[in-house]
């Protein structure tokens, strides 16, 4: 337990001096290669532009009807089953695609509607950090996690890691990239540009 706290420790102490060094130099006027390289946010289940994944928990609800108010869970196939609709895809979705998909069907049976849909709770926003860290497995991004941030979460590298070898896959339609991670370098402030936001579904690998 010692040895994992103190790998956890030593994670966070990078990343702050990371974040002061990158801010002297943005303080002095010089040109800070993470800024011009930085990846755009990754969506919260509260963003509008959020997209619901398999896993997540939908509270749907119409107004005065009981019936009709239900908490669901989106399945591994991206569906979900309602009353008066039966199934329909939500995977790939944002909150407000899916509560227009089902108010014209619902509008059928229930006049004046007024339908409520929200993310209840996001289990579908998952990374993975294998290989030689001290607590692999997957992650949940409650907020936007970069590759060193998520090294840290994972409890540090083990003594045995190639700390430049480190390799983050992500699948994009039907292709999957890989992206360089050099963890020294990262550290000593250079290639900064490395250290990317992750993404629902990364892969950081740890050789």
């Amino acid at each position: 337990m010692k040895y994992s706290i103190r790998h956890i420790l030593t994670a966070i102490a990078i990343s702050l001096a990371i974040m002061a060094t990158t801010a002297g130099a943005a303080d002095s006027g010089k040109p800070v290669k993470e800024a011009e390289t930085a990846a755009p946010s990754t969506p919260t289940a509260t963003d509008p532009k959020y997209l619901i994944g398999p896993g997540d928990l939908l509270d749907i609800s119409v107004w005065k009807d009981e019936a009709l108010t239900k908490t669901v869970v989106v399945l591994p196939d991206g569906m979900i089953a309602f009353p008066l609709i039966g199934e329909l895809k939500a995977e790939g979705k944002t909150v407000a695609e899916l509560k227009q998909e089902m108010e014209k069907p619902l509008s059928r049976y229930v006049t004046d509607l007024i339908l409520n849909l929200e993310v209840r709770q996001s289990n579908s926003m998952l990374v993975y950090v294998i290989g030689r860290v001290n607590n692999p497995g997957r992650q949940v991004l409650n907020a936007n996690i970069n590759v060193l941030q998520s090294l840290a979460m994972a409890g540090g590298l083990n003594p045995f890691a190639k700390k430049d070898k480190i390799r983050v896959f992500r699948q994009e339609g039907s292709s999957t990239r890989s992206f360089i991670f050099r963890y020294d370098d990262v550290v000593e402030g250079k290639h900064l540009e490395d250290n990317i936001v992750l993404k629902r579904g990364d892969v950081v690998v740890v050789p």
